[in-house]
């Protein structure tokens, strides 16, 4: 029983392995066999990563206690599915899963299971798929190490919003340079860029890691729980109507980055889900500042 008296319902989350993404392509395992040979390249490889994500999971539900509430959902379908306040969520499936998921579970406590080890790096699915019992009763019984790790959030003056949990993009649809006035700490700056990129704590250790290693003066980046944001403008071109003294800083709660278009076709998206994107056309103007909401990481608090 949760602290409300309610039985726990655990919803596991998932990806349609590469496999599974094969045979919706290509009709049959034949064809998809004949497909990769092609290529070459064997489907043996790919079969045995779908088996093991298929084991992972039976391994993970045959540890929800029998009176438990039960729900499966894809990650594809996850802006339909209705979560209850108190769900304890399992993603099972390689980082990025949980990062996808993010946006729709503010402040639940999300378990992230790890099936193949060898093959993903195991930053936000930190246990073992023999883990699920333990990690799942101590949620339950309010006993679980909880790392709430930051979010970014994007207002867009039409009243539309973006949660993501690595970072957000802001810059041209296409491979045209970006233009938009920059507003940051008091100034202001027409820029002519690749685009801007805010990124969290979480995101630190991947898009924003790569910029940082390409600056001189590369700043300190956040740590995951750090309730603050850092932004980097892509490529600044100085010209004679556009400057690039903004290109990097600090957000903070009560301290926003703020960015008016000057592009017809511009766009923000998160988590590096481009289709997810936000029309951000002229005049428009973003508010990007670090999000109320957290991600509530289960953390292993045992071997």
């Amino acid at each position: 029983m949760n602290e409300r008296g309610k039985t726990p319902r655990v919803v596991t989350i998932t990806r349609p392995t590469e496999y599974q993404l094969l045979l919706e392509r290509h009709g049959t395992a034949g064809q998809a066999k004949f497909f990769l040979k092609t290529r070459n390249q064997s489907i043996d490889v790919v079969v045995a990563r779908h088996e093991q994500q298929l084991a992972a999971v039976e391994k993970v539900l045959s540890q929800v206690p029998l009176d438990w509430r039960q729900a499966k959902v894809d990650r594809g379908d996850l802006d339909r599915f209705l979560f209850d306040p108190d769900d304890i969520v399992v993603a099972i499936g390689q980082d990025g899963l949980v990062a996808n998921a993010a946006k729709y579970l503010p402040n639940l406590p999300v378990v992230g299971v790890n099936p193949d080890p060898e093959e993903y790096e195991g930053v936000l699915v930190t246990f073992a798929p023999k883990q699920a019992w333990q990690a799942l009763t101590l949620v339950a019984e309010g006993m679980a190490s909880i790392e709430k790790r930051t979010m970014v959030r994007v207002t867009v003056d039409r009243g539309h919003s973006l949660l993501a949990l690595n970072e957000v993009f802001i810059g041209q649809q296409t491979h045209q340079s970006a233009r938009y006035r920059v507003r940051y700490d008091g100034r202001e700056e027409r820029q002519s860029s690749s685009g801007v990129i805010v990124a969290t704590g979480t995101g630190s250790t991947g898009w924003a890691r790569s910029i940082c290693r390409e600056r001189s003066d590369a700043p300190s980046l956040p740590t995951p729980c750090d309730p603050w944001l850092q932004y980097f403008v892509r490529e600044a071109f100085p010209s004679v109507s556009t400057g690039c003294t903004l290109d990097v800083g600090v957000v903070e709660e009560g301290a926003p980055l703020t960015l008016i278009s000057e592009m017809d076709t511009g766009v923000i998206f998160g988590d590096g889900i481009e289709q997810d994107f936000i029309k951000f056309g002229w005049g428009s103007h973003a508010v990007i500042e670090p999000a109320a909401e957290r991600l509530h990481l289960v953390k292993p608090t045992f071997s």
